[in-house]
């Protein structure tokens, strides 16, 4: 029996076959890892019996999660829109538990996804709410491992997918990465969607901009200062990051581009 391997360490999910495939390409590469004990399978079914579903308020939205954490730890956000639902990043897990309370609330009318480190089980999602659209970034193409026609790759710098939410390419960590601008969250203040690709860190109050965060290898001067021009043309207050709790209610914009100066000088430190 055919069965969509899901990779361990990050969360991957791959296309239907009757045994595990020989590696995970996402941990291959150097933004991510094989774990020392060496690379693992699971599954959906498998998931379910060891997991279940966690659902917090993240100042005013909807945190998707599962406990205990599995693979990376990520949690996703569920955005309300004029235009319906948007699921903000993914997560490998999904239940019965989720669909049921994410249809109770309107269901879904979109995905958006910052990086690949994120793709996890999107076909699985999509399909569990009519087959909506996942919205990548096409500059981020190689690493989808599991294709399907649910899956919308956009091009360029911006894309508004919503009324006042829009898809900003940053890249940085990867070629193709996404942050999401939503401009009336944050009662209207606009708030800034940001996965890994500006992670906020436990102080919560500045972001971290890395190629590779378990590898500890950072960006250089000029991906980092393009990305902090590109977000400095945006208005927003908040950032929500990809974990749970790490948010920047207030302060966001300034707290980015701290950050930004904070990274750029460090790089030109003499350290002793």
């Amino acid at each position: 029996m055919a069965t969509s391997f899901i990779c361990t360490a990050c969360g991957t999910q791959f296309p239907p076959t009757g045994r595990p495939p020989p590696c995970c390409p996402i941990c291959q590469d150097e933004r991510q890892f094989v774990p020392a004990s060496g690379q693992n399978w699971t599954s959906l079914e498998q998931l379910a019996r060891g997991h279940k579903a966690l659902l917090k308020e993240e100042h005013g939205l909807l945190g998707i999660g599962c406990a205990p954490d599995f693979a990376i730890g990520q949690r996703a956000l569920l955005l309300p829109t004029p235009a319906g639902n948007i699921l903000w990043d993914c997560i490998a897990f999904l239940d019965s538990t989720l669909v049921t309370v994410i249809r109770a609330l309107g269901g879904l009318a979109g995905i958006a996804i910052s990086h690949p480190h994120y793709y996890t089980t999107m076909l699985e999602w999509s399909r569990a709410f009519g087959g909506v659209p996942i919205h990548l970034h096409a500059a981020d193409r190689e690493w989808v491992m599991r294709p399907g026609p649910e899956i919308a790759f956009w091009e360029g710098e911006t894309k508004p997918i919503a009324p006042g939410v829009t898809l900003i390419r940053l890249g940085g960590h990867f070629a193709g990465g996404t942050v999401l601008h939503a401009a009336e969250a944050a009662d209207g203040r606009g708030a800034l969607l940001s996965g890994d690709i500006l992670q906020v860190v436990p102080d919560r109050r500045h972001v971290g901009l890395m190629r590779s965060y378990p590898n500890l290898i950072p960006l250089g001067e000029a991906a980092v200062r393009r990305m902090g021009e590109t977000i400095e043309t945006w208005d927003f207050d908040a950032v929500y990051g990809a974990f749970w709790g790490r948010v920047i209610p207030q302060g966001g914009k300034q707290a980015v581009a701290e950050s930004v100066g904070r990274h750029i000088a460090h790089l030109h430190r003499d350290w002793p």
